[in-house]
């Protein structure tokens, strides 16, 4: 029987177990802190918790006075009052519960799959035997040594968060997204340094929750990594609901003083605040793991290279997730995963395509996007017709006091097939999945404008742009 173990029990690592296990293989997943991963103890599953809370907040703060809802309210109407309130405590509770929850699930799904589940940190234990197996030593929480033997090793490690030699957290007041979860009052003063995916959504989050949020952002803009005009819309929303949003200015120390914090920017200024979360990036888990000696090539980020299969530059050695540096997604992480055990185990495997990745900023409004970018088309990369159209003029969206958001498709001239969307709205993590099946299945706008869509509705617009896109190409080809 073929022995596969995996070293890593995130996405990655279970999706893989799961796919081993299922098509025969003796698969061990060893792994330290319980099956998930960050993804779902400290990352992912608790982030998008806590902004489940944070969305009901939000939409009841902006929408209640115009949806005509009314709310008793004892507070005299001379003193600004909050109508809702939060209770931290009680959310974080609920966070850490279902992340554990999920957890136990996933290694049920697991171990019921027939794979097994050791406790313990691996690594690789020098190069390919002659037989082709490889060795890989388990350390145990007591200390003691296992050594096993595999055909193959997928590498699933994770990241963890980035740190500053100056801002180091202390768990209380200088906190990284790992152990926010431990608060048990909401920040007042809460200063998010790093203005990324994770440093937007938790400024978005703790703002909705009722924190005072500065947001301090090296660059010229919040997200700069994502579609411009979907950036520009949600820095607006933070500004209008009154976050302080301090764009390039790049933070150099944060100190603890006495119950406050005092963030020093390179600039010179300081900015003090209750609290500070730092979200200035992750480091891959490639440290100690016998990587060099195993002969797996590690690039000087830190990350395992790989191929479109999962493989590393080591016979018989994959990796998959977040210690690749590909995209920091679960869902690409899995794919990962399942790739590399179809890839080894013979089974019919399709390359990972990041232009058919569908990925999602739960802030609020989301922003979804799939397939190639505003950046590829305007440098470019690729020549696509483009389309955006505000929800402002949504009948749905008017009807729900949605004021902010777009939803733009990117399509071929001459073919029409559509390569690319951005979907601004809420839940535009629903909203992209029509789009991310036209990139998937090279279909045209024509197609999309002649699928009927519910009146009223938000997915109204998507069809809308497309009848537009496709408009533009019959004139063209007139």
């Amino acid at each position: 029987m073929t022995r596969i173990v995996i070293i890593g029990g995130g996405p990655g690592g279970y999706e893989a177990a799961l796919v081993g296990a299922q098509l025969g293989a003796e698969v061990t997943v060893v792994d330290c802190d319980g099956l998930g991963g960050a993804s779902v103890l400290t990352d992912c599953v608790p982030s998008k918790t806590l902004i489940a809370t944070a969305e009901v907040m939000t939409t009841f703060d902006s929408s209640y006075e115009e949806l005509g809802i009314i709310v008793a309210d004892d507070t005299p109407s001379e003193q600004a009052a909050r109508v809702v309130g939060v209770d931290l405590g009680k959310v974080n509770r609920r966070v850490k519960r279902l992340a554990l929850a999920q957890s136990h699930d996933i290694t049920a799904s697991v171990t019921r799959a027939g794979a097994r589940v050791m406790r313990g940190r691996g690594r690789l234990a020098g190069r390919q035997a002659m037989d082709g197996s490889r060795q890989v030593v388990v350390t145990t929480a007591d200390g003691t040594e296992e050594s096993l033997t595999a055909d193959a090793v997928l590498i699933a490690t994770g990241a963890h968060p980035r740190e500053i030699p100056d801002a180091l957290p202390d768990g209380e007041r200088i906190l990284n997204w790992t152990q926010v979860y431990d608060l048990d009052e909401l920040p007042e003063e809460l200063i998010v340094v790093g203005s990324g995916v994770t440093g937007a959504e938790f400024a978005g989050a703790y703002q909705a929750l009722g924190s005072r949020v500065t947001l301090v952002s090296s660059r010229d803009r919040v997200l700069p990594g994502e579609d411009p005009d979907a950036a520009a819309v949600l820095e607006d929303v933070f500004r209008r609901r009154g976050m302080n949003v301090m764009s390039r200015s790049r933070a150099e120390a944060v100190k603890r003083v006495g119950e406050a914090v005092e963030v020093t920017l390179s600039d010179g200024r300081v900015i003090t605040g209750t609290h500070c979360l730092m979200a200035v990036g992750a480091i891959p888990n490639t440290a100690g793991m016998g990587l060099e000696e195993a002969g797996v090539l590690v690039k000087e980020s830190g990350h395992i290279k790989t191929d479109r299969v999962s493989r590393t530059s080591a016979p018989g050695v994959y990796a998959a997730g977040d210690v690749t540096g590909v995209f920091a997604l679960a869902s690409v992480a899995a794919m990962q995963g399942r790739i590399a055990m179809y890839h080894f185990l013979g089974d019919a495997v399709a390359p990972l395509d990041l232009k058919t990745v569908s990925s999602n900023v739960f802030t609020d409004p989301e922003i979804a996007t799939v397939g190639y970018s505003q950046a590829d088309i305007d440098g470019g990369k690729i020549d696509a017709r483009v389309v955006k159209l505000p929800l402002l003029r949504n009948p749905r969206a008017k009807m729900q006091g949605i004021r902010d958001g777009f939803v733009k498709i990117f399509a071929r001239p001459g073919t029409g097939i559509v390569v690319g969307g951005v979907v601004v709205s809420p839940r535009a993590s629903e909203l992209i999945h029509p789009i991310a099946l036209a990139v998937d299945n090279n279909l045209t706008v024509e197609q999309i404008a002649n699928t009927f869509t519910v009146y009223p509705s938000l997915s109204g617009s998507i069809a809308e742009v497309a009848r537009q896109l496709h408009t533009r190409k019959t004139a063209e080809e007139s």
